[in-house]
């Protein structure tokens, strides 16, 4: 009898699974990406476009972001692509300097409102009773004051430093995710699965992180674009007033407010931070719409 030949390569050992569900996830985000519709495509687009401003602002601006250059209000020329402001500094370098702080801590304030209303409306939705009536009655009672004049009194109170405009727009947005979080919660904690959970003792914790968020992922995800607009648009009137970021901080809501007399002379800088504005939020848009339309399963 022959023995067996003997195998002179190495064996492959098959990739970890931890790997292949992560190059399985890219793929499906690719294609997800790929088949999106154009206006999907312009938002993603326009969307990192911001986000590379955002990151390189830095290395992108001509200048420095507080910067004295030259005299107030110079014209469009060679050195000053789009002129200078009431002080002198470079307007293009306000403006992508603008998106960092814009945006940045429009996010930072999205992200924060989510945590504590997404968390909260879950545990509401989960344990019921006397949490659930407490919570939500004071969600009423915060919605039923008009954000901006709410942010304008407690900015004028506690100050208008950057960790101060974060808390207080996070923690009034976060009233509008709490009743989002609260209703799809309510529609999951009444199924099966989570009823077994809790005949196998599972505490409320594991529920909320492995039975229910999961389920609830989706539309928490399509509403966080949508808030993450509202929120940039309150920051930015904020500013616009006088009470949201202040100097030397370049800021496109304080921006419009500083150069809005140039419209008289016939001037389109003050149009400049408005269309930044105006673009970043259709485009997020065009992303929430499209991240909605995926999660009600319609097709466009």
């Amino acid at each position: 009898m022959t023995d067996a030949p003997k195998q002179t390569g190495r064996a492959r050992t098959p990739p970890p699974s931890g790997a292949s569900d992560a190059r399985l996830m890219l793929r499906t985000m690719v294609r997800s990406v790929t088949d999106a519709p154009a206006s999907a495509l312009f938002g993603l687009t326009v969307i990192l476009f911001y986000v590379v401003l955002g990151v390189f602002a830095p290395w992108i601006a001509p200048y420095g972001e507080a910067e004295i250059l030259g005299r107030s209000y110079e014209p469009w020329a060679q050195q000053f692509v789009l002129g200078t402001d009431q002080l002198g500094r470079d307007v293009l370098t306000r403006l992508i300097y603008g998106a960092r702080n814009s945006v940045g801590i429009a996010l930072l304030a999205t992200l924060l409102s989510f945590v504590i209303g997404a968390s909260l409306g879950l545990a509401a939705a989960i344990r019921r009773g006397w949490f659930d009536v407490v919570f939500s009655r004071l969600v009423d009672l915060l919605m039923s004051i008009p954000s901006i004049i709410f942010a304008l009194m407690l900015l004028t109170v506690f100050g208008t430093s950057v960790a101060n405009l974060i808390l207080i727009i996070a923690v009034l947005d976060s009233t509008r995710v709490f009743r989002l979080a609260r209703a799809v919660g309510l529609g999951v904690t009444v199924t099966d699965f989570v009823e077994a959970a809790r005949l196998r003792g599972e505490g409320t914790r594991w529920i909320l992180l492995r039975e229910v968020l999961p389920n609830v992922a989706t539309p928490l995800i399509a509403e966080f674009a949508l808030r993450f607009c509202f929120v940039f648009l309150t920051i930015s009137a904020l500013s616009f007033l006088g009470v949201g970021l202040q100097p030397p901080m370049a800021d496109w809501g304080s921006m419009l407010r500083e150069s809005a007399t140039l419209i008289s002379y016939g001037d389109p800088t003050p149009l400049l931070p408005a269309a930044a504005i105006a673009l970043l939020t259709v485009g997020v848009n065009f992303v929430a719409d499209w991240l909605l339309q995926k999660s009600s399963g319609v097709e466009a």
